[in-house]
């Protein structure tokens, strides 16, 4: 217990401090849930992309509270700097290999915030070796689903669709069943 006491003593300030930035990044985390709520709801967006947006918010203000916490708890700038410049090239060199599925991601979180069609609406996309003329099902953090007019389900990666053209054929072309289970009119 005494050596218990001693560590609250020697690091008071250090532990003030990240109690304080605790409180501060989940004030942040909650009002950043509460926008990204609220842009989802106002552009019609579903349920689960507002969830998937509201965690990478999540793991982002996570990455920034763990590089505060070493600067309260006395890690030089150089300390961090080599840690995070070695960090980086091992990943740097992981993700090169999975690049395209960060794309996609990234096009996804775009795609939130600035994407013109919704599930429902009927598209046109104009890619010159496999035109597509297709129902937008879902919007998922990877890809578009899109129904065919013969029923077939094509995935399209998020990336490509903010790439090519696009043209909106039909504003909510179908009715999707409502989230109590029950079939919309």
């Amino acid at each position: 217990m005494l050596l218990f006491i001693q560590f609250f003593k020697n690091y008071e300030s250090e532990i003030l401090g990240s109690i304080i930035l605790l409180l501060v990044l989940l004030i942040i985390r909650y009002i950043a849930r509460k926008l990204i709520k609220k842009i989802g709801h106002k552009a019609g967006i579903n349920d689960a992309r507002i969830h998937l947006i509201s965690r990478y918010a999540t793991a982002t203000l996570i990455l920034i509270w763990l590089l505060i916490e070493t600067i309260i708890f006395g890690a030089q700038f150089e300390e961090i700097a080599v840690v995070f410049s070695s960090v980086f090239a091992v990943i740097g060199i992981a993700l090169f290999a999975i690049w395209s599925i960060l794309s996609n991601i990234t096009s996804g979180i775009i795609m939130f915030f600035n994407f013109p069609y919704k599930v429902g609406d009927k598209i046109m996309i104009h890619d010159k070796d496999f035109p597509i003329e297709a129902i937008i099902e879902d919007i998922a953090a990877f890809q578009l689903h899109l129904r065919l007019d013969n029923g077939d389900l094509v995935t399209y990666p998020n990336n490509l669709i903010l790439q090519k053209p696009v043209t909106l054929l039909k504003k909510d072309a179908i009715v999707l069943p409502q989230d109590d289970g029950t079939d919309a009119v």
